[in-house]
């Protein structure tokens, strides 16, 4: 794929920048005209802007302002807009880069413009960005060194005499059991575990 040296999309972003300069400057010097009113969502920690510590706690991502009816002072540079405000009785004095706007909407014309995040925030430094703190690692469960029971390894199990011994063959319905007891030719039981003693 080849590269865009020209970087059109750095060039429609400041053209679509360059009407919404247009449109507050014209509102700043005319007034607003008929039913128009702006909305305008910005970076709140992005390069530039000045907002009051309280404003700041209530937004610390982003924030958004309406120019309707009570603004006042509203003042427009080349990079920048700046315009008084009244939150919750309280005035307020905002200074917005247009580097840090995200997207601007008239709802009576149904007219927006919308930038990328990446856009604003690849001119926020990273010094102006709270750090967030690492997750804390979670331990693994631990598994269990105890032994299922009932696996035939306690000690009960290990007491127990040798099938060979006749102790669970019956001779009366078992024909190799009852030629075992008329010729035995294996020790008595006693012999086995006088030499094989049970562990207990």
């Amino acid at each position: 794929m080849a590269t865009d040296h020209i970087r059109y999309d750095v060039l429609a972003r400041d053209a679509l920048r360059g009407v919404l300069r247009r449109v507050l400057s014209d509102a700043a010097e005319h007034g607003l005209p008929g039913e128009h009113h702006f909305f305008i969502t910005f970076l709140s920690t992005a390069e530039g802007v000045k907002l009051s510590p309280r404003l700041l706690a209530q937004y610390p991502e982003e924030m958004t302002v309406i120019l309707q009816h009570q603004f006042w002072d509203l003042m427009v540079s080349e990079d920048r807009f700046e315009v008084g405000l009244s939150f919750g009785g309280i005035p307020e004095r905002l200074v917005i880069p247009f580097s840090s706007i995200k997207s601007f909407f008239d709802p009576s014309a149904q007219f927006g413009l919308q930038f990328e995040p990446s856009d604003a925030a690849a001119e926020t430094p990273a010094a102006n960005v709270p750090a967030v703190a690492a997750p804390a690692a979670v331990p693994a469960p631990r598994r269990s060194l105890k032994r299922p029971r009932n696996l035939g390894t306690n000690r009960r199990s290990r007491a127990r005499a040798p099938k060979s011994c006749g102790w669970t063959v019956s001779a009366r319905n078992n024909p190799r059991a009852r030629n075992r007891a008329r010729n035995p030719a294996r020790k008595p039981c006693q012999e086995i575990l006088r030499r094989h003693p049970a562990t207990l």
